[in-house]
């Protein structure tokens, strides 16, 4: 019965008539690893040729020649494929001048002349992996780059052409303090990036500092403190805070990841990666090796209940901070949100950490701190 359950779930996804708009591509490939890092990535270089193979024979399988809003390659380090190899995936995928299509790079992967070329295949989007401009710090969390490399990367893509820049930091890192965090990002904005986002330190199972804890961690209560002057600080500069973790200038919004956070199918392809469509929630097997070999096989599906399309319409839709439309979930899932949930939104407004808005709720301050306590009420 799992055999059948599983072939019927395949031919779904293989014939589904939904319009998907957006395609996350993972490149597994990386140089090193990070020590905070549990992402799905492998030093495995030799496998990249056969890998690029599958990944193509998947996006044949399944995609169904939509023209794509968005595209993301993630990794991984993307940027360690050439241009001639990331052209050769875009050839596959329909889009048009309108599109974003971004890439997560190194930035001691990026030259003028790579970025120059990475513009002219038509990718307009960059985003790369700063997580700190004190090099002590880079060095101990075991980055490649160093802190001029960024400065120098952030020239060579605007040389390049490109207008949508985004940094990621890391906040809560090794000997980190408040004020470092706050004079990294401070060194961001005067060097008018479009976009940043922010991520705690989370230490997961399976990356160095998990085995090998490093010492002068900043605890909890501290990583809340430098998330929350960040808002302040980076809300004073002119960045709108438009998700928990993410900050634009205006107009550059991440697309890609908005499909996300409204809960609109989206294609996943390469190993590891997830996607969405037809209400189905996939996986793709996490290893090289077994991706290889069977790239159109996934290694779990799950056809959403409608009560759990709505649980994630809530989850998702509340980490953006306009929070959730209360008319639209009523029209979506034909219910009275305000009736159904009413129990759980009057305890998290009389607790500040939920706040009513015009369209519906969103957190507060306070409430994101705790968004995975309050969101997890709301699971039936």
């Amino acid at each position: 019965m799992c055999f059948l359950r599983q072939f019927i779930i395949l031919v779904i996804l293989r014939y589904n008539q939904t319009m998907v708009k957006s395609a996350y591509i993972h490149i597994p490939f990386c140089k090193s690893k990070c020590h905070y890092c549990s992402f799905i990535s492998f030093n495995k270089f030799e496998l990249k040729e056969e890998y690029l193979k599958s990944l193509s024979k998947e996006i044949d399988y399944f995609y169904n020649k939509e023209v794509l809003d968005t595209i993301y390659f993630g990794g991984g380090t993307p940027s360690c494929l050439t241009v001639s190899e990331l052209e050769n995936i875009l050839n596959k995928l329909n889009f048009n001048n309108s599109t974003e299509i971004t890439i997560e790079c190194n930035p001691d992967d990026c030259d003028y002349e790579y970025l120059k070329s990475l513009f002219d295949t038509g990718i307009n989007r960059i985003s790369m992996g700063c997580q700190t401009f004190n090099d002590e710090i880079l060095k101990q969390i075991n980055r490649r780059h160093s802190s001029s490399q960024v400065f120098s990367a952030v020239e060579n893509a605007r040389k390049a052409g490109f207008k949508n820049i985004s940094l990621d930091f890391i906040y809560g890192l090794p000997n980190q303090n408040l004020q470092m965090f706050l004079k990294d990002l401070e060194k961001a904005t005067e060097l008018g990036i479009q976009h940043i986002s922010l991520y705690g330190l989370k230490l997961e199972e399976g990356c160095y500092f998990y085995r090998n804890l490093p010492q002068n961690l900043a605890d909890d209560d501290e990583q809340a403190d430098m998330y929350l002057e960040a808002i302040n600080l980076l809300t004073k500069l002119g960045y709108e805070h438009y998700e928990i973790s993410n900050f634009s200038l205006s107009g550059h919004n991440s697309r890609h990841n908005l499909t996300y956070w409204d809960n609109k199918e989206y294609y996943g392809f390469g190993v590891a990666a997830h996607g969405y469509t037809d209400n189905i929630r996939y996986g793709n097997k996490d290893t090289i090796e077994s991706y290889i070999k069977t790239p159109t096989e996934h290694k779990n599906s799950k056809l959403l209940t409608k009560q759990e399309q709505l649980e994630e319409e809530i989850f998702l839709g509340l980490r953006k901070m306009e929070g959730i439309d209360i008319s639209h979930i009523n029209s979506k899932y034909n219910i009275d949100f305000q009736k159904k949930y009413n129990n759980i939104l009057n305890k998290y407004a009389t607790l500040n950490l939920l706040k009513k808005t015009s369209r519906g709720y969103k957190f507060t301050p306070n409430g994101i701190l705790v968004s995975n306590v309050v969101l997890a009420d709301f699971l039936d």
